[in-house]
């Protein structure tokens, strides 16, 4: 196993280790509208797994590859299956050395999608949007009040 010289951070992976890159439909909510987004996004073999086995997901297709194809430089280069409009999820080199380790421990995994290939014939739905810059406000108001003897030993 050669050493990968993509990432010095993740001395345990090759070049030729085993990853998959979904292409998930995600929004941005700007000035009070919600744009739709593609994108790229590692999936960790759990999440694949479950995908596959029939849950909604916001994935519209899943490519399986191996980090060298994807750090084919410094930089993480686009699949050529996925549109030239999608953009990297935050933080995805950690997520994807992340997602790569998860197979390695769990290679029965890969037989899912094998390497090379893709798939697309999950469930897919976006009934339940994931809203990429939401905030939560937490306000005075949404604290519950409590009894003055709840936590106290009567």
């Amino acid at each position: 196993m050669t050493i990968a010289a993509f990432n010095l951070n993740a001395p345990d992976l090759a070049a030729d280790d085993y990853i998959v890159l979904g292409l998930a439909t995600c929004f941005v909510k700007d000035e009070g509208e919600v744009h739709e987004v593609a994108v790229v996004e590692p999936i960790p073999s759990a999440a694949l797994e479950a995908i596959v086995k029939g849950i909604p997901t916001s994935y519209q297709t899943a490519i399986a590859t191996t980090m060298g194809v994807v750090w084919s430089s410094d930089t993480p280069q686009l699949p050529a299956a996925f549109p030239a409009t999608a953009q990297f999820c935050d933080e995805f080199t950690e997520r994807a050395i992340a997602a790569a380790r998860t197979y390695k421990v769990r290679p029965v995994a890969q037989a899912h999608i094998p390497v090379g290939s893709s798939r697309s014939d999950f469930t897919y739905s976006t009934e339940r949007k994931r809203v990429l810059n939401s905030q939560r406000l937490v306000r005075t108001e949404d604290n519950v009040k409590q009894h003055e003897y709840t936590h106290k030993v009567l």
